[in-house]
Order: C-alpha cells, then sequence, then structure tokens
C-alpha cells in the first residue's frame, strides 16, 4: 500500500536529502511495514510537484515513546523511475555501522 502524506517544505527536504529516516504521524491509517509513503511538498496553500517515496522499515506506536494515537515511522528512501529508465545506485553518506553475524560492530 502506498500512503499519500503532506509534508512542509523544511520536513520534505530533509526527507529527500537522505538526513530524517523517520515521520512522526497521526495514526489514522492502516500503517504496515513494507508498506510506501510517499511524501508530496505542501507549502502551506498548495501541492509543489515535489515528490519522495520511502519504505515504511520499522513502526514505533508504544506510548512510553510517542504520544498517543500518534506513530513514528521509520523509513528508507526509494528510487522513483520511469519505465525503462535506469538510474545509477544514490550513495549513501550516512555513517551507519555495519554488523557482521559473530564479529560485532
Amino acid at each position: 500500500m502506498i500512503h499519500a502524506l503532506k509534508t512542509a517544505p523544511v520536513h520534505f527536504e530533509a526527507s529527500a536529502a537522505g538526513v530524517k529516516g523517520f515521520e512522526v504521524r497521526k495514526n489514522d491509517r492502516p500503517y504496515s511495514r513494507g508498506d510506501y509513503v510517499a511524501l508530496n511538498e505542501w507549502n502551506g496553500e498548495k501541492y509543489t510537484g515535489k515528490c519522495t517515496l520511502h519504505k515504511i522499515v520499522y513502526i514505533l506506536s508504544n506510548t512510553e515513546y510517542c504520544k498517543e494515537g500518534y506513530v513514528i515511522l521509520g523509513l528508507e528512501p526509494c528510487a522513483i523511475r520511469t519505465r525503462g529508465e535506469t538510474q545509477e545506485p544514490i550513495p549513501c553518506n550516512r555513517e551507519v555501522p555495519v554488523i557482521v553475524e559473530g564479529k560485532g560492530i
């Protein structure tokens, strides 16, 4: 399932740049791990035409960590391509530790 969501420009830019890997949202949709979120930039009056696609990889709804009725969605960016278009992989410059089984970090 793809959930189309409005996003303010400041949050959209951080998500599009790969800096913000989460969304805090009202839990008013049937979000599920493996679903997709289409973040559509909204400037308060209209859509700007900018959009990014992210896969939901984690959902936190525990009221110990977030307000009741809200969820925190862990997101992973996805490439958007048209039919037949090829694209080089986008490098990820985030310092993420790699865990190899039996070797730790």
